[in-house]
């Protein structure tokens, strides 16, 4: 192992940042360490090739040469849908004249699509059996096609459903009713999922765990929090069998990191142990996902190991990104590097973390050396990663590199996005360089990309910083214009640079303008939302008929993880 490895294993193997220190090593393999803090982690061991990541020869094995034949065919299937994003056609071309298709491989290929969460290739495959004379749709087919709709959010489609299952005999059950209520909550709908839900504890049937967990979830992402506590203030208290579980308590800690109550999310954590219920990797993580402070976010990370849990990639992740933010880059390596040795291997997020821990800092090379490890780790870039390395030398300001860089994007066959450009313009606002930020905000105007908030601020401080009020104000003004209502924080740059008492007055008039203009709009939209949410599915569909389509031989379970989301992580780029 490279002697830099060891160098890191050295202060990794106590997480706690109470106990880590940097590295004064000497030599070729850490360089100026007391000069230049910059160039500490320049090492020749860098994200060294781990054997695990390699790529390998899968081996495969079948029964007999027939069950060969049917493995590689199905899969060649599969992948004739996937490519087709529509499942019916090659289902089709699969049928040989007035021949019903095997029953394994309909169900086979039901089974992975739902496997896979692909609800709206589900949905299709059902809805076409349902016309098919050959196929007998029965109960099973019509839960799993209301079920698909649940995870759509089609509620339109799904009532049908339900419908069309009644006129058939088939009563009313709890994965139905469930179904429905999921379809409302994912489609908006927040009030008429509330109401399937009472409707289901007064007069039946029975809700089940899925059942809470859902109703728990469409309240929270709802905003309807009190209702939520209700509900499990309820089943922690009841003499019922069913009581919470690890899942409800997730997102009950997720809630009151909606809420912004750290105090809250621990009582609950605390309550798991006292109830009984184990605490998961994800648990740790939810908790994790709340502190932006290191310090906080490694003592969770202690806390988990010492409890005998092994942290995950989103473990890793969130230590790694609290350290980058924090610009302590040795500890955000080390963290990355131990994860490998654990033998855990690194999503695309994770190394775009890691890519901005450094990108923060303007460490071009270092940034260079996990860019080019992600490739090799089968981890491809994506324009996250390729606007995160930009950052890099707009950090560095060097737009030179910077240049060079954002003619790579394209060439690699990537469309810049306003993050991109606003990266650029970040980096000439920042040189000062009026005349090249402009020309770059006039090129994303060109390519049909409208500025957003962010891009408009850093011109109207460019133009503030180098004495040019006036102007500054008329891109204050210019968001309005685009329908970008403006921050606080350019408000405050807008009052900031006001130097003269006319430029002041000027200033607090403008700001007292939106503050007003902003509570009007609020107001407005609340108004509007307070039937709980617009109907987003559109009712093309007609009602369900007994018919069978003519022969043509031509033709839950959500995982919570805390991690902050990507658009997240994108648009803090712009925002240091």
């Amino acid at each position: 192992m490279p002697q830099t490895l060891m160098f890191v294993k050295t202060f990794i193997s106590v997480p706690s940042t109470l106990s880590w220190s940097k590295p004064q090593l000497c030599g070729d393999l850490i360089t100026n360490v007391a000069t230049n803090r910059r160039t500490e982690v320049v090492c020749l061991g860098m994200l060294a090739p781990r054997k695990f990541l390699q790529k390998r020869k899968k081996v495969e094995y079948f029964n007999d040469a027939h069950d060969e034949a049917d493995q590689k065919n199905w899969r060649k299937l599969m992948t004739e849908i996937e490519e087709a994003g529509s499942a019916v056609p090659v289902l089709r071309s699969q049928r040989t004249k007035n021949q019903s298709l095997p029953k394994d491989l309909v169900v086979g290929t039901l089974v992975r699509f739902k496997q896979l969460k692909k609800w709206n290739l589900v949905s299709e495959i059902l809805e076409w059996l349902r016309t098919q004379h050959w196929w007998n749709f029965n109960e099973m087919d019509f839960l799993m096609l209301i079920t698909a709709y649940g995870k759509l959010g089609d509620y339109n489609k799904a009532e049908r459903v339900l419908c069309y299952m009644n006129k058939k005999g088939y009563a009313p059950n709890v994965i139905s009713h469930t179904a429905l209520m999921e379809a409302y909550g994912r489609g908006g709908q927040y009030n008429k999922a509330e109401a399937i839900f009472r409707r289901m504890q007064s007069s039946g049937p029975e809700p089940s765990a899925l059942t809470y967990q859902l109703i728990l979830k469409t309240f929270v992402e709802g905003g309807k929090f009190e209702e939520a506590e209700e509900i499990f203030e309820t089943l922690l208290n009841q003499s019922l069998p069913l009581r919470p579980d690890q899942k409800m308590f997730h997102m009950m800690i997720y809630m009151c990191k909606k809420q912004g109550s750290y105090v809250k999310a621990r009582k609950i954590f605390g309550l798991m142990a006292e109830r009984g219920v184990h605490r998961s990797t994800v648990t740790y993580n939810s908790l994790m996902s709340f502190e932006t402070n290191y310090k906080e976010v490694a003592n969770i990370y202690d806390e988990m190991q010492r409890a005998g849990i092994v942290p995950d990639v989103v473990s890793y992740a969130l230590l790694v990104n609290a350290y980058g933010k924090a610009r302590r880059e040795e500890e955000a390596l080390a963290v990355f590097e131990e994860m490998l040795d654990a033998g855990v291997r690194p999503t695309q997020k994770a190394y775009n973390i890691l890519l901005d821990a450094f990108a923060i800092s303007g460490m071009v090379e270092e940034a260079r050396t996990v860019f080019k490890s992600m490739r090799r780790d089968r981890c491809t870039p994506d324009l996250c990663s390729y606007t995160t390395m930009l950052s890099a030398y707009v950090n560095a300001s060097d737009m030179e590199g910077a240049e060079k860089f954002f003619r790579r994007i394209k060439q690699d066959g990537f469309e810049p996005n306003v993050v991109t450009f606003g990266t650029l313009i970040k980096g000439y606002a920042k040189a000062s360089n009026l005349v090249k930020m402009m020309e770059k905000y006039e090129e994303m105007r060109v390519c049909g990309i409208k500025a957003n908030q962010t891009v408009f601020t850093t011109i109207m401080d460019a133009y503030g910083k180098n004495g040019d009020f006036d102007s500054a104000v008329v891109w204050f003004k210019e968001m309005e214009c685009c329908g970008v209502l403006p921050d606080q924080k350019a408000k405050n740059i807008l009052l900031s640079l006001a130097k003269t008492a006319e430029e002041q007055m000027e200033a607090n008039q403008l700001v007292r303008h939106f503050n007003s203009y902003a509570i009007e709009t609020k107001v407005g939209e609340f108004s509007k939302s307070v039937d709980g949410g617009k109907n987003k599915n559109g009712d093309k569909d007609g009602d369900y008929e007994d018919d069978e389509e003519k022969d043509d031989t031509n033709s839950f379970e959500d995982e919570l993880i805390a991690l902050n989301g990507e658009h997240q992580h994108k648009r803090s780029f712009l925002q240091r």
